[in-house]
């Protein structure tokens, strides 16, 4: 299928470095195109588009207000600084495109509630760019944990652990957009923390914790923005317990734990894949020791899912498949993605809070 033929057309607000990601997932996924690229500077957009070799069509403009004025964009991607969203994503909205946010989706809870107005009155679909939903293997990785015979249950004093982590150069702990409190002021925790949060509330079928409390070993830098912490989520209902770990200052790791009453589960690179064309998770299934505990009844299984395009290219595909929906045969935006977003922002706020006054817990 020619570029130009393709279903529905982006634009990208923002020259980011996780800009040239996306960009490509446009060209991969088979019902999209780029169509626009905007920046603040009509040179900044016109680097993007060499470096990246763009196509000549795609237009490139020197503000985000241009880009939104263009009636052939119907979507656009925002790999903006947090603080910036609100404003862009409602202004997105108001003009009728379809917002796809980079995450973290908001400073705070009530920021987020403005964009998700905003694309609800306009009928738009709202979408944070978090990858890895989209991932084949996250819906294999959700059978296992659903499937009662293999997996049993996450039941009481049952544990879940998530940890995203890596270890920033000097250049980025001093200059990055991320360590700036008056562009990301949510640090590590807005980063690599609103995956490990996706990620436990994901496990939890989008259940709110009953309370939340961060750990007393917050790292911030000097302008106050965290660079490290960890905290736990308890539902009281079930008895659960969920823990994560989430760093700029670390090696680089990227997992999710789960045990349950008869198996436990574990992926060592949720948010991105050790390989773009497959990927795997490994369970264990009622183990046991055996005689003397010189060892154990079995060992882990591995799965891999194998797959056509990357994770980033079925994220566009996904989104794309659901703007078609509403701009050619009337359907409603899918509410799923801006709540999946809501209650990831709602812990997060709430480990924030806790960590502002002392490592409190917050009840949620």
């Amino acid at each position: 299928m020619a570029e130009n033929e393709k279903s529905i057309r982006f634009g990208i607000m923002g020259c980011a470095e996780i800009a040239r990601k996306v960009s490509r997932a446009i060209h991969l996924a088979p019902n999209a195109s780029l169509v626009a690229i905007a920046s603040r500077s009509i040179h900044k957009a016109k680097q993007f588009a060499v470096q990246n070799k763009l196509s000549e069509n795609v237009k490139l403009y020197g503000s985000y207000d241009e880009l939104l004025d263009d009636p052939f964009v119907d979507a656009v991607y925002m790999p903006l600084p947090t603080s910036l969203h609100v404003k862009w994503a409602v202004r997105a909205a108001e003009k009728g495109k379809h917002v796809l946010l980079e995450k973290p989706t908001a400073i705070d809870v009530k920021m987020f509630d403005d964009m998700l107005k905003a694309c609800e009155s306009k009928g738009v679909q709202f979408m944070d760019a978090s990858m890895w939903y989209h991932h084949p293997r996250t819906a294999k990785m959700k059978e296992f944990l659903s499937n009662s015979d293999l997996f049993g249950r996450v039941k009481a004093v049952s544990i879940i652990h998530s940890s995203s982590s890596y270890h920033g150069t000097p250049e980025f702990l001093e200059n990055d957009i991320r360590v700036k409190p008056d562009l990301d002021a949510l640090g590590a925790l807005g980063d690599t923390g609103w995956y490990c949060i996706g990620a436990i509330l994901w496990t939890m079928n989008q259940k709110l914790p009953t309370t939340v409390t961060a750990l007393p070993t917050t790292i911030r830098n000097s302008a106050g923005v965290i660079l490290s912490c960890n905290a736990s989520m308890y539902w009281d209902e079930e008895q659960i317990v969920a823990t994560f770990y989430c760093s700029f200052i670390s090696h680089e790791t990227m997992e999710l734990a789960v045990c349950g009453s008869n198996g436990t589960f574990h992926v060592e690179d949720f948010i991105i894949p050790y390989d773009e064309s497959s990927a795997e998770f490994s369970f264990t299934s009622g183990a046991k020791f055996v005689d003397l505990h010189i060892g154990w009844n079995v060992k882990p299984q591995e799965v891999r899912v194998a797959t056509d395009i990357p994770q980033e290219a079925m994220m566009i595909q996904e989104f794309s498949r659901l703007v078609k929906g509403i701009k050619d045969h009337g359907l409603q935006p899918d509410a799923k993605w801006g709540q999946t977003s809501r209650i990831t922002q709602l812990v997060l706020d709430a480990v924030r809070n806790s960590i502002d006054n002392g490592y409190e817990a917050v009840q949620m």
